[in-house]
């Protein structure tokens, strides 16, 4: 947790230092400045997006837990047919 305010303290000073030495907002940037500035916003925003979760098993609105595993079902038991004996034909029928 400290390592994460250190990082977005640092961040702050950097963004702030460098608002306080930008040009004047009459001056006009060239492109390559304004690439830079957007690599670089790129950058940050990534380096502070993707920093571990606080909540590790909290899923904000709209998305969801992972489904879960899927086990097949039990094959299903059928018992054998049921069969007497006829001693008179001397065979077996259903009963």
């Amino acid at each position: 947790m400290k390592r994460g305010v250190r990082r977005s303290v640092i961040g702050l000073a950097v963004i702030a230092t460098a608002s306080l030495t930008a040009l004047k907002p009459a001056e006009a940037i060239d492109a390559g400045t304004a690439v830079g500035i957007g690599l670089g916003s790129l950058a940050l925003g990534s380096a502070l997006g993707s920093a571990p979760r606080a909540y590790p098993y909290y899923y904000p609105y709209g998305y969801y837990y992972p489904a879960p595993a899927y086990y097949a079902p039990p094959p299903a038991y059928y018992p054998p047919p049921r069969s007497c004996w006829d001693p008179y034909y001397r065979r077996y029928y259903a009963c």
